[in-house]
């Protein structure tokens, strides 16, 4: 009986939202990644002149307008005066040309620590303000989490507040992000080269032969019995008939290429089928 009660602890809810401007050409691939780890994904706009909000609204992404001052207490007081539904934390990530994709997991992982307040803000090359002495509405964020708790407790602050008045029941970390950490992740095909999305995709199809083996069969077929009519139909050689034989035989040297090429193709894509059956790897399908 005590293991069955063990297997339904209940999880604790997680919402991430992405704070940002002008981010059309990051939001789908950071909307796609997110959803695999959270369970609400909210955009948190900050007055995009570009398709942001549109790109967000045709991914069924909830979008939320902010044009107050960025920090910590009015971002608070605005997600606790929202409409949205209590989670048992919310993430906070500000989307600028310095945050990469792969830092997501570890803001992810920092929100899994049950923090009421964790606090990532960036600094200067300057040495910063001691933790006590940090005035929270000054403080650059980078990532900020929150538990429904800590954020009834940041809203009310004083902008002036300093890090000392936190109430002290509170679990609280401040760090200073000053450099990005370095960790293995999956590369996002938004940042792969065009012809390594091309080649993927190739992998990824399930018949390549109907892409490149039927055109290369049907190439190869006419390219062979036109150069047998042609040795008998040419006594002469002149321009016309070196150019007709030229493009037969390069007919038939490209249909045995897509034949050749449809077949490495299919080869390696059982191969990555089944590398990824023995590691157990997520299907794309």
């Amino acid at each position: 009986m005590k293991s069955l009660e063990t297997q339904h602890v209940a999880r604790q809810t997680l919402r991430i939202i992405f704070m940002g401007r002008d981010i059309e050409l990051r939001l789908v691939s950071l909307v796609v990644r997110a959803r695999e780890a959270a369970d609400e994904v909210v955009l948190l706009d900050l007055g995009s002149n570009d398709s942001t909000v549109e790109y967000a609204e045709e991914v069924d992404c909830e979008v939320l307008h902010f044009s107050n001052e960025v920090n910590v207490q009015n971002v608070a007081s605005f997600l606790l005066d929202s409409n949205l539904e209590r989670m048992d934390s919310t993430l906070v990530i500000s989307i600028t040309d310095q945050w990469k994709l792969r830092d997501l997991p570890l803001s992810i992982n920092r929100a899994r620590e049950n923090w009421d307040f964790h606090l990532s803000h960036q600094v200067g090359d300057a040495q910063g303000e001691s933790f006590d002495e940090l005035t929270l509405s000054s403080a650059q964020i980078q990532h900020v989490v929150l538990t429904h708790q800590g954020m009834e407790a940041i809203a009310y602050l004083g902008p002036l507040a300093r890090t000392s008045e936190l109430d002290e029941s509170l679990r609280v970390r401040i760090v200073e992000a000053r450099s990005n950490v370095n960790i293995p992740q999956r590369e996002s095909l938004a940042t792969a080269s065009r012809f390594a999305q091309l080649f993927y995709w190739m992998l990824e199809t399930k018949h390549p032969l109907l892409l490149f083996g039927i055109p290369g069969i049907v190439l190869f077929i006419l390219g062979y019995r036109l150069s047998g009519n042609l040795v008998g139909a040419l006594e002469e050689l002149n321009s016309t008939s070196i150019g007709v034989t030229l493009a037969t035989i390069a007919m038939t040297l490209i249909g045995l290429f897509g034949i050749m090429v449809a077949l490495i193709l299919y080869i390696m894509g059982k191969q990555v089928e089944q590398i990824q059956s023995q590691y157990n790897w997520p299907s794309r399908e």
